[in-house]
């Protein structure tokens, strides 16, 4: 007969009663568990377990709300990123929520941290139905040891996950019967009408978005990585499709994480225990570190299988194009355990420039390192059904708009502040067309950008000449080791040099409005180092 050693947990004080709270379980007992208690859950082939989110199979951001309260009501970022909401509204909520978790005949509780920084890191409680959920959990926060356990103490952070049962649409404040609702004060977090995984993940790093810079501690939605030998590290911020965790996995470099970090007076950590990596047409010719880590102790979600073999047919996006796989970050070869390096010699802002214009690689100023990172620019290609032939421009402020709580400006005086003190290098790299916008010119080859970030981190681009672009600003290299000249200016790489000019302009114009809705707070420096007004 199996014994069980269940860690004691008491959840009376938060007004729930169930008696059978399972704790920490191991990930072969949440496999089981999924198998024998969840309908909406299978093992795959290689062993991941499969999960199903329901209905939603994405974050909800139209429907997420924080407690407008007088502590952080100056603080907090409010408008379409941050909706208030009154302290009755929540209440009311959380009380819905435990009024279900109450109903539940078992609950799972996940206690780990946010944070490998041990300095510097928060005590997370997940009090969730569902054991992919936990499982979850257990992968994406930093697993405590037994010790550690036991000695967990208060939680800095609460979590309760009722998203099978949905919020009250009559509710003061409510737009749809999926709410997700933060409490600065109260260090809690409520979901209600979705069972989408990601919705706890994005959870903990909005709260970390704000307890970080309250601190003095920046939070960054980017990849890391370090160097071997020295263990400085490199900072990669891109929007979707620029190419940010295709250029983290370098196995000349190690890895610290792919997507959430934050930046101390110690140097950098991972927010996470794990990694949550699209898998829509995974192969293991073009992802093998990510494919081999989708076995036994990870999770796919929404992804279509064989029911025979199953045999997962990543190809297939009949329930999703957001198909997602969540594995341990100790799963990649090359991770760094514990995941801390020393400070950034780099700071790189990938775009994917659609429009044609930018430079491959560009090096920045202080202020306009402040100025892109508030943007948070790339390009998207038009859909040919609207009928539309044109690049789409994508802002996101610091790369990481609907996760920010202060505004964007306090965020960028933290990176200023920081690169300050340690020297650091900011490069704009533009993974997107050359020759001309999308549809005339060519994307740039994967090999040249890599080549680029090969000599950002070896020095070597430092220490080139430089010229000075005159709608942009900022210092462009004329040389680069293993990259053809030619294309590093990239007027020099269009036929027909008129409609660079005007490209360049409309891009320009684009940059210029975009910055006029996040510039509250930036100096004077910063808002003179944008493109120049023709």
């Amino acid at each position: 007969m199996a014994k069980t050693e269940t860690p004691a947990c008491d959840l009376t004080q938060y007004g729930i009663t169930v008696q059978d709270i399972r704790r920490n379980l191991s990930p072969a007992a949440l496999y089981s568990e999924a198998i024998r208690e969840d309908p909406k859950c299978d093992i795959a082939a290689k062993g991941a377990l499969i999960a199903f989110s329901g209905e939603k199979t994405g974050r909800s951001p139209k429907d997420k709300r924080v407690v407008e309260h007088p502590s952080s009501k100056d603080e907090v970022w409010g408008g379409a990123v941050n909706v208030p909401i009154d302290n009755e509204t929540f209440e009311v909520n959380r009380e819905r929520a435990i009024d279900y978790l109450n109903t539940r005949p078992r609950l799972y509780v996940v206690d780990a941290f946010a944070g490998w920084d041990e300095q510097n890191r928060a005590r997370i409680r997940v009090i969730c139905t569902r054991p992919y959920h936990a499982l979850f959990m257990h992968i994406m926060l930093i697993r405590p040891t037994r010790e550690e356990l036991q000695n967990f103490g208060k939680p800095d952070a609460v979590i309760y996950n009722a998203g099978e049962f949905p919020a009250n649409r009559r509710t003061k404040g409510m737009t749809s019967k999926t709410s997700v609702d933060l409490s600065l004060e109260r260090g809690e977090f409520v979901i209600l009408g979705t069972e989408y995984a990601g919705e706890m993940k994005k959870g903990v790093f909005t709260m970390m978005n704000y307890f970080g810079p309250k601190r003095g501690i920046l939070s960054m939605h980017c990849s890391a990585t370090a160097d071997k030998q020295t263990g400085s590290s490199s900072l990669l911020f891109g929007l979707s499709g620029t190419g940010k965790t295709t250029l983290s996995a370098d196995p000349q470099r190690l890895l610290i994480g792919d997507d959430e970090h934050c930046w101390s007076d110690n140097g950098i950590f991972n927010i996470e225990g794990g990694c949550y990596a699209k898998a829509i047409d995974l192969t293991p010719e073009a992802e093998p570190d990510i494919f081999q880590a989708l076995r036994f102790g990870a999770v796919l979600e929404n992804v279509v299988y064989d029911r025979d073999t199953h045999e997962v047919d990543f190809k297939d996006t009949s329930i999703t194009q957001n198909t997602r796989g969540a594995y341990p970050i100790e799963f990649i070869r090359n991770a760094k355990i514990p995941c801390v390096a020393g400070h950034p010699t780099d700071v790189i802002f990938l775009t994917c420039d659609a429009f044609g214009v930018l430079p491959p690689v560009s090096k920045l100023s202080p202020p306009q390192a402040m100025y892109h990172f508030i943007s948070g620019y790339t390009a998207k290609v038009a859909g040919t059904e609207m009928g539309v032939t044109e690049p789409q421009a994508t802002f996101s402020p610091c790369f990481g708009g609907p996760f920010l709580v202060w505004r964007p400006a306090k965020y960028a005086e933290l990176l200023a502040a920081k690169m300050q003190q340690t020297k650091a290098t900011a490069w704009l790299v533009n993974t997107g067309w050359s020759g001309g916008a999308y549809g005339v010119g060519a994307r740039m080859k994967l090999k040249l950008t890599r080549a680029i970030i090969n000599a950002i981190h070896s020095g070597e681009l430092s220490r080139a000449q430089t010229a000075r672009d005159p709608v942009f600003g900022f210092d462009v290299p004329t040389t680069c080791p293993e990259v053809p000249s030619e294309i590093l200016i990239p007027r020099n790489t269009w036929s027909d040099k008129a409609s660079y000019d005007a490209t360049a302009q409309k891009l320009a114009g684009l940059f210029r409005s975009n910055f006029e809705k996040y510039s509250d707070g930036a100096s004077p420096e910063v808002r003179a180092a944008g493109p120049v007004s023709k």
